[in-house]
């Protein structure tokens, strides 16, 4: 029970941070000398999935009866064009047997890196003019900062898909509402195709327990607070505290490899 509590909070926490919940998960089984399965991370992941439907349903809501406005028509057929890409990216991937790594060192490389990559564009961003929409450049830059995400565990599917936007100069706000929208329909199609080979290998009827659902509401609870959190903290404040954060932490988990 603990450590399904402990993995809830922990993916629900980092899930729409810039800092790759699935590379703290990873790290936090490896450092409890615990191992659940792809399916029971996708399980988890399915409730942060549902607090950002949650948090943005007047705007999902808006894209229904909202159509005839010609800004939303905009937003949606490049939501479309992303979604679409990812998914055949991802299928790719999948195909050609991408997998987790199994020990923390490539989510140490990859949260290291990814820092000094925030910090890249941070400064980038500071001496370009943002706007509040986002470019067909942006929206293909979101879309291959989410596909490296899928490679490379301790990338940060988010993080890597508001960075990129931001690199084309979209407004904070918006890169991170794009990266958000664009997010819900990639991760629960993945979910889908997940826990649907789960079920025909009979894998998802064991993992169907009350350990289980506490780690989902626990993920599902701490993802809306965070994202609503992040939502309000970009309207004034930029990404580089979480630049900081993963340096610090990429370099402690590197430090006893070159020690």
């Amino acid at each position: 029970m603990f450590h399904s509590i402990l993995l809830g909070f922990v993916e629900g926490l980092t899930e729409f941070l810039p800092v790759s919940s699935t590379g703290h998960l990873l790290l936090v089984e490896s450092w409890l000398k615990i191992h659940r399965s792809e399916t029971f991370n996708v399980l988890i992941q399915v409730g942060p999935i549902l607090a950002v439907v949650i948090v943005f349903y007047k705007t999902l809501f808006d894209f229904v009866v909202g159509l005839k406005s010609p800004e939303t028509r905009d937003e949606v057929a490049k939501l479309i064009v992303c979604v679409g890409v990812i998914g055949v990216g991802g299928l790719a991937m999948k195909k050609f047997g991408l997998e987790l790594p199994k020990s923390p060192t490539p989510v140490a490389i990859a949260l290291f890196v990814g820092g000094l990559a925030i910090f890249g564009v941070e400064h980038h961003a500071k001496t370009r003019q943002l706007f509040d929409k986002m470019s067909w450049a942006a929206v293909f830059a979101v879309t291959a900062g989410q596909l490296l995400a899928a490679a490379f565990p301790g990338t940060s599917r988010s993080g890597a898909a508001i960075l990129a936007a931001l690199l084309f100069s979209t407004a904070r706000p918006r890169a991170t509402r794009f990266a958000f929208l664009s997010g819900i329909p990639v991760m629960f199609a993945a979910g889908a195709l997940e826990l649907r080979g789960a079920a025909k290998s009979g894998e998802l009827a064991t993992l169907i327990t009350f350990d289980t659902l506490v780690a989902f509401v626990v993920a599902t609870t701490m993802a809306f607070l965070s994202v609503v959190w992040l939502m309000r903290y970009i309207q004034t404040r930029d990404f580089r505290p979480f630049g900081y954060y993963r340096i610090v932490v990429g370099a402690l988990l590197l430090l006893p490899i070159f020690s």
